[in-house]
């Protein structure tokens, strides 16, 4: 019987032969232009050719059919998943192991059928060892790959791969090819790369990227960097290098130019600009001012670019702008145990007060308050990163402690840090004048009380931020504090100082976990706790405070089992932060108390404990958390339920 090659061949030339006469005849004789040609039927090209008898072949994989269909006689064992163990020898002494493990075919293919796949995924890793070492700098490695099969059925395939990668061709020269009138000794020096180092392809490209971003910073806002060229010698085991550069002239800026909607002025983009007419270019201050412009939220489209002038050796500065819309709408809904639900919604325009003099109109609707609030805002006021902002705002809040309607006016110049731009020091220096009617109640007498409260207060703050973000921190720590010295007027005038310090810090722990802790302090002098306003003093518990417990539930507390407030508190935070892709589980422990004294007293503290959930969007983590008291009392909840935008510190 013929293999099924063997068959087609026969097939093929028995098709051949019968084109002919089975006996051997004279051949004829060849056509003259006089003799007829003869009748041949016309072909239709849209048939299909006739069938060829006998000429199936296997299909080559695992002996499958293309319509899946088994051939007779094969067995089950035919098409059992071939498993196989990978082992590679003398990468792991050059620091390639994982590297290779990331983009193996070996280590990351697929299920196999048949041992002719597994031998193309270890020449497929072979080629990509002989990539990694080249870029390495072994360019004349050796390396042998060894299938061994499975001895008995159902076991198991070894690949070994031995690697030999050799010695480490080094450069024998470095030129850099540039113009006479080039700073050739500078770029060289930029470059960094030395006669003797390594041809390695990771320091060849982070060599030309140094110099690519350098030498606009440096003045040369044209320059070029052309394609490298390497030279291999494999006797000497070294490579020479040439890298061409055009630098260009340095230039200095000239002026600022705006093309496309001229929304604010050129003396406003100078304001936010860090450079001046007559210094000398850097792409750095240009970069900077595109992001600046960015962070105004006025423009959908920004581009900074530099231009040559008129003048040789000056470039001016032109950039392109594309207004975006002005009015924004939004909305924001959150849930907590204690205060219960809260709707906030607000309109804004960003440049109704030219130029960057926002207007916003904000409501806030909720269980426990309700807020109606006017803020005018002008950023980069006068200069940049500066914020004016002037507000005022009508408020009813009926909390657990107490009953506040309250009208307030306030004024502030801050330098404010954003998710564009975020700062390490900002600060805040302001003025606020309150009116507000409150209902608590009168310890000593023991029956519920209305007075009503006029209050003047300079509060100030400064920060510094030293962490890796501003929603969701994985590194560095945080430090703030707060000032505000206040003067109260009701039936008599009294003054006092309030002031809190907070701190937290993150660290990571692995890829996936990060530990966060926080600690807050506060303390009011100058005043006892019964003439402070309700709503000026300390109070704890809730989701920015310490979870398990409501919204002001920790302290001290009236007959009536509500809470009164403190003239000092001591808080802090632990929580273990662990990710997994777009969400995260967030165990955590809070503990705080609030104290009568001035200064807290640091014991006596209620814990909460419990467990969160995040789920990661591209402008922070959305939050939920269930916790729980640690030692409950007679009214604390079971559980507290907190829901919002951002990690709880």
């Amino acid at each position: 019987m013929y293999s099924p090659p063997v068959r087609r061949c026969a097939a093929l030339l028995i098709c051949a032969l019968a084109t002919g006469h089975a006996s051997a005849q004279p051949a004829p004789a060849a056509p003259t232009p006089d003799t007829p040609l003869p009748d041949v039927a016309e072909i239709d090209p849209s048939q299909p050719l006739p069938p060829l008898a006998d000429l199936e072949v296997e299909f080559p994989n695992a002996g499958q059919r293309p319509d899946g269909a088994r051939p007779p006689g094969q067995r089950d064992s035919d098409t059992v998943d071939i498993r196989y163990d990978v082992e590679v020898k003398g990468l792991s002494e050059i620091g390639l192991t994982g590297r290779f493990r990331e983009l193996s075919a070996l280590e990351n293919g697929d299920t196999l059928n048949n041992l002719a796949q597994l031998n193309r995924r270890a020449r497929e890793d072979t080629a990509l060892i002989d990539r990694l070492l080249r870029a390495e700098g072994y360019y004349g490695a050796r390396i042998d790959a060894d299938i061994a099969p499975a001895e008995v059925e159902g076991g198991r395939a070894k690949v070994t791969l031995t690697v030999d990668p050799g010695r480490r061709y080094t450069f024998d020269s470095i030129e850099v090819a540039t113009p006479p009138s080039a700073p050739r000794e500078l770029i060289r020096d930029m470059l960094g790369l030395r006669v003797g180092d390594p041809v390695d392809a990771t320091d060849i490209i982070a060599a030309e990227d140094r110099v690519r971003v350098r030498l606009p910073e440096l003045g040369y806002p044209f320059a070029t960097v052309g394609d490298r060229e390497i030279a291999i010698d494999h006797e000497t085991l070294s490579g020479s290098y040439r890298l061409p550069v055009v630098a260009g002239q340095q230039a200095r800026v000239g002026e600022i130019r705006v093309e496309g909607d001229a929304l604010v002025s050129t003396r406003h983009i100078e304001r936010l600009s860090r450079f001046r007419s007559g210094e000398v270019y850097n792409a750095a201050d240009i970069e900077d001012l595109r992001r600046a412009l960015v962070a105004t939220g006025l423009f959908g489209s920004v581009g900074v670019r530099a231009s040559e002038a008129r003048e040789a050796g000056v470039v001016d500065i032109v950039v392109a702008l594309q207004t975006a819309p002005l009015r924004t709408l939004s909305g924001q809904a959150g849930y907590s145990t204690g205060e219960g639900f809260r709707v906030e919604a607000s309109w804004q325009h960003r440049n109704l007060f030219p130029p960057e003099g926002a207007l916003t109109a904000r409501g806030v609707l909720g269980t426990e308050e309700q807020r109606l609030a006017g803020e005018v805002r002008f950023n980069n006021f006068r200069n940049r990163d500066n914020v004016l902002l002037l507000r005022s705002e009508i408020s009813n809040e009926d909390r657990e402690a107490y009953e506040a309607r309250s009208f307030t006016l306030g004024a502030s110049l801050a330098r404010e840090t954003n998710f564009i731009w975020q700062k390490q020091w900002y600060y805040s220096i302001g003025a606020e004048l309150v009116a507000t009617d409150e209902r608590d109640t009168d310890l000593d007498r023991g029956i519920s009380r209305s007075r009503t409260f006029f209050i003047g207060a300079l509060p100030s703050s400064l920060s510094f931020d030293g962490t890796d973000d501003l929603l969701d921190p994985t590194g560095g720590f945080r430090l703030s504090a707060r000032v505000s010295p206040e003067a109260s007027f009701q039936g008599s005038a009294f003054g006092y100082l309030k002031g809190q310090i907070d701190a937290s810090a993150y660290q990571p722990v692995g890829n996936r976990v990060v530990l966060a802790g926080r600690v807050r302090a506060g303390s009011i002098f100058g005043a006892d706790r019964d003439r402070i306003a309700p709503s000026r003093r300390f109070y704890a518990g809730g989701g920015g405070s310490v979870r398990g417990f409501g919204y002001q539930e920790i302290g001290p507390r009236d007959q009536f089992d509500d809470a009164i407030g403190g003239r000092s508190l001591a808080e802090a935070s632990v929580e273990a932060r662990f990710r997994f892709g777009d969400f995260g589980v967030v165990p955590f422990v809070d503990a705080g108390q609030i104290y009568t004294s001035t200064l807290p007293g640091f014991d006596s503290f209620r814990f909460g404990a419990g467990i969160g959930a995040r789920y990661y969007t591209g402008f922070g983590p959305i939050r939920i958390d269930l916790a729980t008291p640690l030692d409950p009392r007679s009214g604390d909840p079971k559980v507290g339920v907190y829901v919002s935008i951002g990690q709880a510190f």
